[in-house]
């Protein structure tokens, strides 16, 4: 995994999160699992994890563009 480009994702749950670099493809695996709960097979860079999607409250990605300021455009 570590030769292709990868994203920076946190997950969080109540009371902690865990960051993750994941190739695009996963990440986008783990956003069409999320509504269906249950247990989910991340590959990693630093290998498999497996989270119960249930408990997850928030996922948050690196995809935006950056910016510099405080403008809303």
């Amino acid at each position: 995994m570590a030769d292709k480009k990868t994203e920076k994702v946190t997950i969080g749950f109540f009371g902690g999160g865990l960051a993750l670099r994941l190739e695009p493809a996963e990440l986008d695996k783990l956003l069409k699992a999320l509504p269906d709960g249950g247990w989910h097979d991340i590959e990693s860079e630093d290998g498999t994890v497996r989270v119960n999607l249930a408990v997850v409250v928030y996922v948050q990605t690196d995809r935006s563009e950056h910016r510099v300021g405080f403008g809303l455009g």
